[in-house]
């Protein structure tokens, strides 16, 4: 794997307050995404199977979190992990204070 394309998805989780590793086909990406923009949240969205990296990026994330299928989400660099993770923290309220510090 390349160390300019590590640096890159480093510098991405790094410089966004909210980061969605997607693919344009996946329900749980739409779902997720869907959820984020209820709460007026502006993500910085990478769509993996558009980009020409993408199946790079994809493993890089599973070295980086242990996490390979998508949605792979962060919310201020910490990894929340996919839709089901994204959603037990709306239910428990979490969500709603991560989302407060971005």
């Amino acid at each position: 794997m390349a160390a300019n394309l590590k640096t890159e998805v480093d510098n991405i989780i790094a410089n966004n307050a909210v980061v969605v590793f997607s693919k344009t086909h996946c329900p749980y990406c739409t779902k997720a995404k869907a959820l984020l923009e209820k709460h007026g949240v502006k993500a910085y969205i990478i769509e993996l199977d558009n980009a020409d990296n993408g199946a790079a990026i994809q493993a890089y994330l599973q070295e980086l979190t242990g996490q390979r299928t998508v949605p792979n989400i962060f919310i201020n660099q910490k990894h929340i992990g996919g839709c089901d993770n994204l959603y037990a923290l709306e239910k428990s309220g979490e969500l709603k204070t991560l989302l407060a510090k971005i």
